[in-house]
């Protein structure tokens, strides 16, 4: 992945319902800008409840991109983000507008600011063999696995999410070093794009209140309903289902449950969720500065983000 260095781009990132969004939307307002989503569940179509997806009328006419561009048996990693991303870029510059990179899916956002560190192919059958060995060993005793040999990739994965434990395990497998300390390196080189990176996050209490109310909103603007046609239109196995929140109302719809029990069960992963969050974004070289959200528009952050652009 080349350098762009050209472009100066402002990246608003950071954990999960804090207003990201809202900030940037006044943001592109303010200095003339489009947002650019980071996203990995956004991207979906159909995932629109859960994702927090913002809706025409809370974009206030400031346009979007990157939502909606694949469809929900559709793959995309990093590395096709960060092509979908570059040219999602290069089209809001070629018009005079700035580049807001919005998000909170790190990875993606590392390869888009640094590109992807160089890893071995996957190996077919070791991939096989391990995710056979998590279906009987279980979430816990691999992740117990990754955390002896990989802390960094542990101390970043859940242990429900297979996908991501197996690939940590595989990499060590194939290369005898551990996948966290070699993104952990990577994300030391040389930046693609000359780039703003604000982090937003909120004190803890107000972090919780919203986050609780959202989860509440949104399981009463019908969330369950939403993962009921997904998972009967493309089937249990769909790999964005497997996502925050998702996953807990998936399960659900194959147990019994009050809404309130659900809406704690939701609520209880996305917290967790947003402390990995933080932690990524604590280790990350490209960050320039951590703001409150409720002050992030100030007249400081305004002048910091003029001058960088200019």
């Amino acid at each position: 992945m080349s350098a762009r260095r050209d472009i100066p781009i402002v990246v608003l990132c950071g954990p999960t319902a804090v207003g990201k969004t809202r900030v940037a939307v006044a943001l592109c307002r303010r200095l003339g800008g489009e947002i650019v989503g980071a996203d990995s569940v956004q991207v979906y179509r159909g995932f629109d409840i859960g994702s927090g997806k913002p809706t025409v009328d809370e974009l206030l006419g400031v346009r979007h991109h990157l939502l909606d561009v694949v469809e929900p048996d559709e793959s995309i990693d990093a590395a096709r983000f960060a092509a979908l991303a570059d040219a999602a870029i290069d089209d809001v510059a070629s018009r005079g507008k700035i580049p807001f990179v919005v998000g909170g899916t790190g990875l993606w956002l590392r390869a888009l600011l640094r590109g992807l560190v160089a890893l071995p192919p996957v190996d077919a059958t070791l991939r096989a063999r391990l995710s056979q060995t998590y279906r009987e060993l279980g979430p816990d005793a691999m992740h117990a696995q990754l955390l002896a040999i990989d802390p960094l990739s542990a101390a970043r994965v859940h242990a429900s999410d297979m996908v991501r434990v197996v690939r940590a395990l595989e990499v060590h497998a194939q290369t005898g070093l551990a996948l966290g300390e070699q993104r952990r390196l990577h994300a030391l080189g040389a930046p693609r794009y000359r780039s703003l990176t604000l982090v937003l996050d909120a004190e803890p209490q107000a972090w919780a209140e919203q986050l609780a109310a959202r989860t509440r909103s949104m399981l009463t603007l019908g969330w369950v309903d939403e993962v009921r046609v997904l998972r009967e239109r493309y089937g249990r196995e769909l790999r964005p289902l497997r996502s925050v929140g998702y996953r807990q109302i998936a399960e659900s719809l194959d147990a019994t449950g009050t809404i309130e029990s659900l809406h704690e069960r939701v609520l209880f992963a996305t917290r967790q969720y947003g402390k990995r969050q933080r932690n990524w974004f604590r280790s990350e070289p490209s960050v320039d500065q951590w703001l409150d959200s409720d002050s992030a528009l100030s007249q400081d952050t305004l002048a910091r983000i003029e001058a960088h652009v200019r």
